[in-house]
C-alpha cells in the first residue's frame, strides 16, 4: 500500500545554453534516476531544452529545429521509464511561438501546456519573443506526427493524484491558474520556472509558495533554472522546492553548480482530507471546460518515505517556538480573562498537584489576572495530598503557589474518602477503580463547594491528550466550570511550561524544571517503599508522545488506523519497534471511542490549535460508536 503517498521531483539539470543536445542528454540522466527512485512525477525548469537566457537566438529557425528534435531524442531515452516528465521548451505553432511545458510517459507525449502570463519589464522581456495562452486559437496540436492536447486547462490524472501546470510568471500574479486548477481536481501543481536572483526574493518566494499551496490544499512542485545560464545582467540560483498545504518539505541546494534532484512524498490523502472539510473547495458551475489526461498507474512501492514525519505534530518548531508558546498563553489568557469577567467572580480556584497540567493552568491564571490588574490572591490554590501524594509533587505544589504569590489553601482528602469508604463498604486497601475515583471525585468536590463560599469559579487542568483517552474520572477531573487546557495536548504542555518558567524569578524557574523531572501521574495509588511516585500514566495508559500522534492523523485528517500505523512506524522507528506501536494504537482508538461520554459532556474552554474535542465545536461523535477490533487489519 502506498497509503496516498505520491512520490515527486523537481530536476535541476546541468545546462548548457541553446545546446539542445547536451541538455536533452543531462534531462535523460536525471529522468532515469528519478525513475530509479520510484519517483512518480518529475519536473525540469521553464526551457529548459534550450535554456531560457536565449533571448533572441529564440528566433532562430535552427535552435527551433533542435528543440524539436531534442524533445524526440528525449521520447526514445526515456521509453522504458513509468516516471511523468514535464519540461519546458519553445513551440512554434504556425506564425507563433509558445513557451510551453509538454508532459511525457514512456515516451508518450500527454499534453502541452502554454504559458499565460509573459512578464515585459525590468530584465524580462518575453512578449518579444512568446505568445501567450490567451492567443490559442486551437486545443490540440500536431506534435512530432503526434495529435496532443494543448492548453492550460489540462488535468493529468491517474488513480494516485491529479496534476496541473503553470509556468513560472502565472504563480505571481493575482488569480494564479493553480487557483482554478485545484477547484477542478488537480492536487498537485508543478511550476516551471526561471526566476532569477535578487536580494530577498528567495524568501519572497518560499512565501508566495507556501501561501499557494496552502490556499489550494496543494502540493507544490517548482524547479526553476540554474547554473549553465547566461550571466549576462542575471543569476539564476537553481531552486528546487516542494511544498505540502503551506510547509515547504523538499529544498535544493541554492547556487549549486551541479545538477540536482530533489525528491520527497507528497500526501495526497492529507490533501482530500482538508479539502472534503472545506465546503468552499469547488469550481463555478459556469467553468468546467476541463479535459481530463489519464497517464499509466506508477504506484510508490518502497516503504521508507522521502520526507521526515514530525514525531510531535503539536510542538511548533524550534524556530517559532517562542512566537507560538506566547500566542497559546494568549489565547488561554484572553478565555479565562472573559469568562471571569462575565461570571463576575470574585476568585479562581485551581486545584494544584504539582503536576503539568494544574502548573499550566495555574501560570495561565496569574497571567490573566495580572493582565486584568486584579490581585493575585484572588486565585485560590487548593493542595489536597491523598493516598498516593509523594513529597516531592506535595512540596513542589506548596511552593510554587508561594513564589506566585497566590492565595494558598490545604486540604487533605484522606478522612473524608476513609469516611466515604466506610459510606459505600469499599475496602480502604483495595486498590481499585474505586479507591483511585472516589480521590478524584473528593476534590473536585472540594473545590466545587470553596468556589460557591468564595464566589469563585473552578479551573480544570486536564488536557487534551485526556480527553482523547479519557483519562479522567467522569465527575471528577473531568468537570470544572472552565476547562482552561482542553485544547493543549500533553506533548505541547511540557513545552508551554518551560517556556514559561524562564520569564519567572529564579525560586519559580527551579520549581518548574523540577516539576518537567516529574513522572507524569494521577497519584492514585500509594507510593512506593522509598516514597516515589508508584503509579507512572505512561506505564499504564502508553507513551503520550504516540498518543498524541495517533490523536493529530485520527482527528485532523480522518485517518485509516492502517495509516496511522504507517506514519507512526516513519515517525518513531528508532524509538519503538512496530509491534508496541501497534499496541498504543489499539489502546488509544479503544479508549477514544469507549471514552467519548466524557467528552460528550465536557465544560467549556478555548480551542488552542487545530484539533478541538469539544461537542460544542470541532467534534461530533455519538457515545455509542463501536470500536472494531481489526482497525488495523
Amino acid at each position: 500500500m502506498n497509503h496516498g503517498f505520491v512520490r515527486v521531483a523537481a530536476a535541476i539539470p546541468s545546462l548548457q545554453l541553446a545546446e539542445c543536445n547536451y541538455n536533452i542528454s543531462q534531462i535523460a540522466l536525471l529522468a532515469k534516476h528519478a525513475d530509479a527512485e520510484n519517483v512518480q512525477i518529475v519536473c525540469f525548469p521553464e526551457l529548459c531544452i534550450t535554456g531560457y537566457s536565449c533571448a533572441d537566438l529564440f528566433f532562430q529557425q535552427q535552435l527551433l529545429a533542435d528543440a524539436l528534435q531534442g524533445l524526440k531524442k528525449l521520447q526514445s531515452l526515456t521509453f522504458a521509464l513509468q516516471t511523468v516528465i514535464i519540461i519546458g521548451m519553445p513551440l512554434r505553432i504556425e506564425n507563433q511561438l509558445f513557451n510551453v511545458a509538454v508532459v511525457i510517459q514512456a515516451g508518450k507525449l500527454l499534453g502541452v501546456v502554454p504559458k499565460t502570463h509573459l512578464p515585459n519589464n525590468n530584465e524580462f522581456y518575453e512578449k518579444r519573443w512568446f505568445a501567450s495562452s490567451l492567443d490559442a486559437t486551437f486545443t490540440q496540436v500536431n506534435l512530432l506526427d503526434e495529435l496532443v492536447p494543448f492548453g492550460t486547462r489540462l488535468l493529468f490524472q491517474n488513480k494516485s493524484c491529479s496534476f496541473a501546470i503553470e509556468i513560472c510568471e502565472d504563480l505571481w500574479v493575482p488569480i494564479p491558474p493553480s487557483s482554478q486548477h485545484v477547484q477542478h481536481g488537480a492536487q498537485l501543481i508543478f511550476n516551471l520556472s526561471a526566476s532569477n536572483e535578487l536580494i530577498g526574493k528567495h524568501n519572497y518566494l518560499r512565501q508566495l509558495i507556501e501561501q499557494q499551496s496552502a490556499r489550494c490544499n496543494a502540493g507544490y512542485i517548482y524547479a526553476s533554472a540554474g547554473f549553465g545560464e547566461s550571466t549576462t545582467d542575471v543569476v539564476y540560483a537553481g531552486n528546487a522546492l516542494i511544498a505540502e498545504n503551506a510547509t515547504i518539505i523538499a529544498a535544493s541546494k541554492r547556487f549549486s553548480y551541479a545538477e540536482q534532484l530533489v525528491i520527497s512524498d507528497i500526501d495526497v490523502e492529507r490533501l482530500k482530507a482538508d479539502r472534503i472539510r472545506n465546503s468552499n473547495f469547488v469550481a463555478s458551475k459556469d467553468d468546467r471546460d476541463y479535459r481530463i489526461i489519464h497517464f499509466a498507474d506508477n504506484y510508490l512501492s518502497n516503504k521508507n518515505l522521502k520526507r521526515v514525519i514530525e514525531k510531535h505534530p503539536f510542538v511548533p518548531p524550534m524556530h517559532t517556538r517562542n512566537e507560538s508558546c506566547e500566542e497559546i498563553f494568549s489565547i488561554q489568557m484572553s478565555g479565562l480573562a472573559k469568562r471571569w469577567k462575565h461570571t463576575n467572580a470574585e476568585t479562581i480556584l485551581i486545584g494544584i498537584s504539582g503536576g503539568l497540567d494544574s502548573t499550566l493552568a495555574l501560570l495561565v491564571c496569574v497571567k490573566t489576572a495580572d493582565k486584568l490588574g486584579f490581585d493575585r490572591k484572588r486565585i485560590i490554590g487548593v493542595t489536597m495530598p491523598g493516598f498516593g501524594t509523594t513529597q516531592r509533587t506535595y512540596q513542589n505544589a506548596l511552593g510554587l503557589i508561594h513564589s506566585l504569590g497566590i492565595t494558598a489553601k490545604e486540604i487533605s482528602i484522606k478522612d473524608a474518602c476513609l469516611q466515604h469508604f466506610k459510606d459505600i463498604e469499599q475496602d480502604e486497601n483495595k486498590h481499585d477503580i474505586t479507591y483511585e475515583n472516589t480521590q478524584a471525585r473528593e476534590r473536585t468536590q472540594i473545590l466545587m463547594d470553596l468556589a460557591n463560599k468564595h464566589q469563585g469559579l473552578v479551573v480544570g487542568t486536564g488536557d487534551l491528550s485526556e480527553l482523547a483517552l479519557g483519562w479522567a474520572t467522569y465527575n471528577g477531573d473531568q468537570m470544572s466550570m472552565y476547562g482552561l487546557n482542553s485544547g493543549v495536548p500533553k506533548t505541547l504542555v511540557r513545552y508551554l511550561v518551560d517556556w514559561a518558567s524562564h520569564q519567572l524569578d529564579s525560586k519559580s524557574e527551579t520549581i518548574l524544571q523540577d516539576i518537567l523531572d516529574t513522572p507524569v501521574s494521577p497519584e492514585l495509588l500509594p507510593a512506593d517503599g522509598d516514597g516515589n511516585i508508584a503509579q507512572k500514566t505512561e506505564d499504564l495508559v502508553g507513551p503520550y508522545e504516540l498518543h498524541d500522534f495517533f490523536l493529530y492523523y485520527f482527528v485532523r485528517f480522518g485517518f485509516a488506523p492502517s495509516k496511522i500505523l504507517f506514519l507512526a512506524q516513519q515517525a518513531f522507528q528508532r524509538e519503538y519497534e512496530i509491534k508496541i506501536i501497534e499496541k498504543w494504537l489499539r489502546i488509544f482508538l479503544k479508549r477514544f471511542y469507549q471514552q467519548q461520554f466524557k467528552r460528550s459532556c465536557m465544560p467549556d474552554g478555548p480551542k488552542v490549535g487545530s484539533i478541538n474535542l469539544s461537542p460544542r465545536g470541532d467534534w461530533r461523535m455519538p457515545s455509542d460508536a463501536v470500536f472494531r477490533s481489526d482497525f488495523l487489519i
